[in-house]
């Protein structure tokens, strides 16, 4: 080896690189020895430090060092695609159908992660300088209850201040007010923008040119990879690539099955009772929840106390939210497994629907509580009040969840091997927890006004839930009876969360920046008849600068003018259209390039 680094180390930059490449060794072990060659070359330079000038030896130990500052760089960032390698071993033992799921986690996880460091950088950071000393006594129960200690923190609205921040004396200041609506409104910008490029990838890639990405042949023949050498991931890539090519073989070879008339009619009346049966719990959960909802707001307006008795009543409506959120879709998926689909897709979008109502239902009958109810009462920050039923919901959500995994996953595997063995092992249940998934993004986007720092809660939620999942995936359920591909379930996903989830939850911020009245006596936007009030008065003081005309003409003209969005709506259309007319031209086209090779 050491020959080997000395050989190395005389070449040239070029003629080394290539010499490392041509080596037939595990990536990781070309990382090694091109390092040990830098640290050969660095020791080499220091040695011929007496030849060389000292401007010359300088400079190349300053290119050196950088260069191995890179090479630590990008190891670090191979340590973080430690995921990748997760959702590799998840795709190859249970399918592409369960790695939708991880893979549309891994993504909220990044998501958030992304949320949590703006709201934390341009509104929580300049709040520490105008902090005041908390003097609330911390008990532990804030961890699951959001009230006492929190209720003075940086975590929710009430606790900002509405003055302009300035640290030195006539030095630079930091206008809280914008700052807040301005954060919170190019968050919103940016998750729209995200989402929309995120579901054009998606459905580009699956419904557009889906064979670019899935050739059934190609993927037979020409996506073996030669430079993997180490025996498990050599077994792992061999089931990745058969349960691809099972899924697809299930694709070409599915059969069309004839009902009789009778079957015919059995098969409507069984999803007809169904549908009825779902849509019935789905009111019955949504009054629940209203009605508890009121009663909960009663006990907030008369105690004001922090016995443990109170704090217990501050979960009774979190915890029946989730309740019903955990066991109405156990029942969707029994109604499922009734209905007796032709296929395994159709049962998973049909309980994904049913779910959606239910959860989005739920969520709408609290928001309609919030902006209606909560706003409207005599509590002194009702902003603060919303961001603790948010918090709470949130937490007891997860809480659930992991639940969900032990009861639902866990203790069905022990029943099914020991007490009833002809059920077996459970199926990985994609529908219910896709929805637990949405459910809990828009918990945290409607969060994201009241409460800044939710997306940081979430994003420690998300992590623990993917590392649970994978763990209870791996050692409680099988995989799915019958194969089949879902090329085009992650574009389906992203679409549920657009909309109906991130649509909706644009509504309710923009009902609580321009229609409702901000609390008096707490938060940034406190003495405003609205919060987008703040926006206005800035607009009248940059009147006053010659400097700031552009900024002042740009939201007369454009910002307030409805026909500059209805000139936008229509360009959109337009594209959309032309979008259209492009992707069937492709299609038409491959269909006659397909016609003409075979003939």
């Amino acid at each position: 080896e050491e020959e080997l680094v000395g050989s190395l180390a005389s070449m040239s930059a070029s003629e080394r690189i290539k010499a490392i490449r041509r080596m037939p060794e595990p990536l990781r072990r070309k990382r090694e020895i091109r390092n040990k060659v830098l640290q050969e070359i660095t020791k080499n330079s220091r040695h011929r430090s007496v030849r060389f000038s000292g401007c010359r030896d300088c400079l190349q130990g300053t290119v050196v060092s950088f260069r191995r500052f890179g090479n630590s760089l990008s190891e670090y960032f191979h340590l973080l695609q430690l995921l990748h390698k997760t959702l590799k071993i998840i795709g190859a033992n249970f399918g592409t159908s369960v790695l939708s799921y991880f893979i549309f986690l891994k993504w909220l996880l990044t998501f958030n992660i992304f949320s949590f460091l703006i709201n934390f950088s341009f509104i929580t950071i300049p709040q520490f300088i105008a902090a005041e000393p908390n003097n609330l006594s911390f008990t532990g129960l804030e961890l699951v209850t959001g009230a006492g200690y929190f209720q003075q923190t940086v975590l929710y609205y009430g606790f900002y201040t509405n003055a302009t921040i300035s640290k030195i004396k006539n030095g630079p200041s930091y206008n809280m007010q914008l700052a807040y609506i301005f954060t919170v409104g190019l968050y919103f910008v940016t998750c729209f923008l995200i989402l929309l490029f995120s579901m054009a990838k998606s459905f580009s890639r699956n419904f557009i040119n889906p064979q670019s990405y899935s050739g059934n042949a190609g993927k037979l023949l020409c996506t073996w990879d030669f430079n993997i050498t180490n025996e498990k991931a050599v077994k792992l890539k061999q089931k990745n690539l058969s349960t691809q090519i099972k899924e697809d073989l299930t694709e070409v070879n599915r059969e069309v099955v004839h009902f009789s008339v009778q079957e015919r009619v059995v098969r409507f009346v069984t999803h007809l009772v169904s549908w009825v049966a779902s849509l019935g719990a789905a009111v019955a959960a949504c009054a629940g929840v209203y009605f508890l909802s009121i009663n909960n707001l009663k006990l907030f307006v008369k105690g004001g106390k922090n016995d443990l008795e109170s704090q217990a009543a501050m979960l009774v409506l979190p915890v029946f939210a989730s309740l019903l959120n955990t066991l109405i879709p156990f029942f969707y998926s029994w109604l499922g497994h009734l209905e007796r689909f032709q296929t395994p897709g159709y049962q998973i979008y049909v309980t994904i629907t049913r779910n959606i109502v239910l959860k989005i239902s739920i969520v709408g009958i609290l928001c309609y509580y919030w902006l209606n109810v909560v706003a409207a009462s005599e509590s002194q920050c009702w902003e603060t009040l919303v961001g603790q039923d948010i918090y709470r919901l949130v937490v007891v959500d997860f809480i659930f969840c992991l639940l969900g995994s032990f009861f639902g996953e866990f203790l069905r595997r022990i029943v099914g091997a020991t007490v009833c063995v002809n059920l077996g092992p459970p199926e990985f249940d994609i529908g219910r927890n896709v929805l637990d998934l949405i459910y809990a993004q828009t918990l945290t986007w409607i969060g994201v006004f009241f409460s800044p720092l939710l997306p940081g809660i979430q994003m420690i939620t998300f992590s623990v839930v993917f590392y649970v999942k994978k763990v209870s995936l791996m050692m409680n359920c099988q995989p799915p009876r019958k194969v089949w591909r879902t090329a085009q379930m992650m574009t389906s996903f992203m679409f549920l969360l657009f909309f109906p989830s991130f649509l909706g939850v644009l509504s309710v911020i923009g009902v609580t920046v321009w229609r409702l009245k901000p609390s008096g006596n707490c938060g940034p936007f406190r003495g405003l008849s609205s919060v987008y009030g703040a926006v206005s008065e800035w607009i009248k003081v940059l009147e006053n600068y010659t400097a700031s005309k552009w900024v002042v003409w740009i939201y007369r003209n454009l910002i307030t003018s409805a026909l500059f969005f209805f000139i936008l709506s229509v360009f959109f259309l337009i594209i959309t259209y032309l979008y259209w007319q492009i992707i069937e031209g492709r299609k038409t086209l491959t269909k006659l390039l397909e016609k003409q090779i075979i003939n």
